[in-house]
């Protein structure tokens, strides 16, 4: 029986630049799961994360042609998902009518609130949190951005970015000790 040679991902590249629909299909599949766990960190629910993904795809399927081959393309792809979570939260921002800039300061949270939570339990805790604070939080603690640049990327001040961080941190540590309230009385 003669097995057929995967081609390699530069290979796969270089066809969808060629607009193959076939090596399109191939990087989708070879990618869609690493783009899902980045999405998954900025959406809501797993509807929300999918709508990102592909709307991440149909970005790089766009402008494959600009990449530099020379760099590696996981970390080229991976910008284009975590900017397009940041253009569905702009947009979602618009349809809510939301001021970011009018968020009130928490203080006080303790840093070490995630010390007893498996990475599903803290993915779930990060998911009820609005959109704005979300965005920010994952920007800032997964993604390492600093203030001044998740303002930019958002449009907001580095205060609001700030607050958002603030807040969003008060909130998870409300949410993870009513749980662990929970888990005691009925565990």
């Amino acid at each position: 029986m003669l097995f057929k040679k995967k081609p390699s991902e530069l290979t796969i590249i270089k066809d969808c630049a060629k607009g193959k629909p076939s090596a399109q299909k191939q990087l989708y599949e070879l990618y869609f799961n690493y783009a899902m766990s980045i999405a998954m960190r900025y959406a809501s629910n797993r509807d929300e994360a999918i709508e990102v993904v592909n709307d991440s795809f149909i970005k790089v399927f766009s402008s494959i042609d600009r990449f530099n081959q020379e760099q590696p393309f996981k970390a080229w792809f991976r910008q284009i998902v975590i900017f397009t979570s940041i253009d569905h939260y702009r947009k979602s921002i618009k349809e809510q009518h939301d001021s970011l800039d009018s968020l009130y300061v928490h203080r006080g949270v303790e840093p070490d609130i995630f010390s007893d939570l498996g990475e599903e339990d803290i993915l779930q805790c990060v998911q009820q949190l609005a959109p704005g604070y979300r965005t920010v939080f994952v920007l800032y603690v997964v993604e390492g951005y600093k203030h001044h640049e998740i303002a930019d990327m958002l449009g907001i001040s580095e205060g609001s970015s700030k607050s958002n961080l603030s807040i969003a941190r008060e909130k998870l540590r409300n949410m993870i000790g009513h749980s662990k309230a929970n888990h005691r009385r009925h565990g």
